[in-house]
């Protein structure tokens, strides 16, 4: 099947998938970060509110024009009337222009029935804004002319003003833009470093940003704190695994040189077997162990004193070394890696204690405890750091993360009139 061109990846973007517009390089900035595109949604916002304001007030404005237009009429009316009644005293409307000029801050001007100028209060008048006939005995025998002129600046200080809150409006947006954006940006930047093997990422933000931003930053932290745990787990699982499996190797290997060399006999091949039992045992516990990777854990309840019991017959030990104090009878668990984690407890004992004292099961608050005591030479590298799981011991580890697993503990410790006491709790059904 042949692909055309709008099927190839770009460095600038898809091309050619349907429903999606090719986009120029002003549309590719804007949409490259989150806070471009939150100020060019505000700065769209503030645009399209001025727009709707201005076009309300030209609406309203023709809407009310005949109410406006009867109130102005009225007032050339009323200060015609004025000066025609004192017409015949030009003293006193020049004393009337001197109050009109002083109370509303214009000029004012008296005109005669040619348009001469007879009277006049303030400066010359270049853009009248208001011309009222001056009517006497019926008839027309001047005007009066009211200019604004001293108000012409105020036009443009309100454009300036406006202007003024525009950019304000503007620059604000491009400020609480960026403030909402960067948590986003910086919670991005730390999952594309955690995305490229910086494990050792954190976001800062959990501790500081409120809401949602804060819950997520959180649970990224803790996501990738699994996934360094998890895989600092598998490095040294398979550490651990490789450095264990190569004894019964080697072993295998002196034992097939001697049955050449000497013939096979009933001996070697119990020692073969008894290779091959601990190579199992390996596998086993690195299968036990991916299983607790991946959570696989298939859940149910079992009887405490059989478990045990069972755990004491596969090691060969005998029964008389198990004591069952505890007051439950059930403990909710996978029957498979708790048999791994009794096995592991006692080819522990058996290999590094010599042998085990005793195998108790007791209650230890709300766990259900399985611990052996044994009469070796304790932990003489310090008891922390088989609680831990630290160094190459495979079995102790394995224990503790199966107790974990199942939203119990593990411990490890000496006793005080010798030897260790190890084990791990479990929740009781």
């Amino acid at each position: 099947m042949r692909h055309g061109p709008e099927h190839h990846w770009h460095h600038h973007g898809w091309h050619g998938r349907p429903g999606r517009r090719r986009l120029g390089p002003l549309g590719r900035y804007v949409r490259a970060r989150l806070h471009r595109r939150l100020f060019v949604w505000f700065a769209g916002a503030i645009l399209t509110t001025a727009v709707a304001v201005t076009a309300t007030f030209m609406l309203l404005s023709r809407v009310e024009q005949p109410l406006w237009r009867k109130d102005y009429d009225g007032g050339r009316a009323f200060i015609g009337r004025l000066f025609a009644s004192n017409w015949a005293q030009p003293e006193r409307n020049a004393e009337l222009m001197r109050d009109l000029s002083q109370s509303f801050n214009v000029d004012v001007q008296v005109l005669g029935p040619d348009g001469q100028v007879l009277q006049q209060s303030g400066q010359a008048c270049r853009h009248p804004g208001l011309v009222a006939p001056i009517v006497s005995a019926g008839q027309t025998v001047g005007s009066v002319r009211l200019c604004f002129d001293r108000h012409t600046g105020m036009g443009w200080m309100s454009l300036f003003g406006l202007g003024v809150a525009v950019v304000v409006l503007w620059a604000a947006s491009g400020k609480v833009a960026r403030r909402l954006a960067r948590p986003l940006d910086e919670l991005s930047d730390v999952v594309r470093r955690i995305g490229e093997g910086e494990l050792g990422a954190r976001s800062e933000l959990a501790c500081h940003a409120p809401g949602e931003i804060g819950l997520v930053a959180e649970a990224v932290n803790e996501m990738a704190g699994r996934i360094e745990k998890q895989l600092a787990d598998q490095r040294e699982l398979l550490a651990t695994v490789s450095h264990e499996m190569r004894t019964p190797l080697a072993r295998i290997r002196l034992i097939n040189e001697l049955g050449r060399d000497n013939g096979a006999n009933p001996r070697t091949w119990d020692d073969l077997d008894r290779e091959v039992l601990e190579m199992d045992s390996l596998v086993g516990q690195l299968l036990a162990s991916s299983r607790v990777d991946f959570g696989a854990l298939s859940v149910r309840e079992l009887s405490i004193r059989d478990v045990a019991l069972a755990a004491v017959e596969r090691a060969g030990l005998p029964p008389e070394l198990l004591d069952v104090s505890t007051t439950r009878t059930t403990v909710n668990a996978d029957p498979t890696l708790l048999a791994r984690a009794l096995a592991n407890l006692l080819d522990n004992a058996r290999k590094h204690a010599g042998g085990v004292d005793k195998f108790q099961v007791r209650d230890e608050g709300p766990l259900v405890l399985f611990e052996l005591l044994d009469g070796g030479p304790g932990f003489t590298d310090g008891v922390e750091s088989h609680t831990r799981g630290d160094g190459l011991g495979l079995g102790l580890k394995l224990v503790r993360r199966i107790a974990e697993a199942h939203g119990g503990t593990a411990f490890a410790e000496n006793r005080p009139e010798g030897g260790a006491r190890v084990g791990f709790g479990l929740p009781s059904a």
